[in-house]
């Protein structure tokens, strides 16, 4: 039998979170952001991956963007609509060239080398997109038919 699609006619949701860019923060951040998510997943798959995905995008955000500084700001908007949960993670860092590092990990068997969290997320979900100088990053999971 054919899986449902996910109904057009189901509400879009949306959230802002802004959290310090320190770690001390990450994993209450992560879990405000899982909550708000959670009730819509459909399969532990999705879960997962976008657990991880987000993990990555935000240790990035405050490791590379804030310095780990408590200071500054990361931002996360989320969004769920009938097809795809999407994610924009926002720092004030000075951004980087996405292309570049994916390259180096793609290059290298060091698992110390930079750029391997954009390999992660690109294996978790369907579109990885850096924008505003590599200090945006816009993951996109298409959701699965309940």
């Amino acid at each position: 039998m054919p899986k449902e699609l996910p109904s057009l006619e189901q509400p879009t949701l949306t959230r802002d979170f802004v959290f310090p860019g320190d770690a001390s923060y990450l994993t209450g951040a992560r879990e405000a952001i899982l909550e708000f998510l959670r009730p819509h997943f459909s399969t532990q798959d999705e879960e997962i991956d976008l657990f991880l995905a987000l993990q990555e995008a935000l240790s990035n955000a405050v490791m590379h963007g804030c310095r780990g500084d408590g200071a500054a700001e990361v931002t996360c908007s989320v969004r769920i609509d009938p097809i795809a949960f999407t994610i924009v993670v926002r720092d004030p860092g000075p951004g980087f060239d996405p292309e570049a590092a994916t390259r180096l990990a793609e290059s290298v068997t060091n698992a110390s080398e930079h750029g391997r969290g954009i390999c992660l997320m690109r294996s978790l979900v369907d579109e990885v997109r850096y924008s505003q100088g590599g200090t945006e990053v816009l993951l996109r999971k298409l959701r699965h038919p309940a």
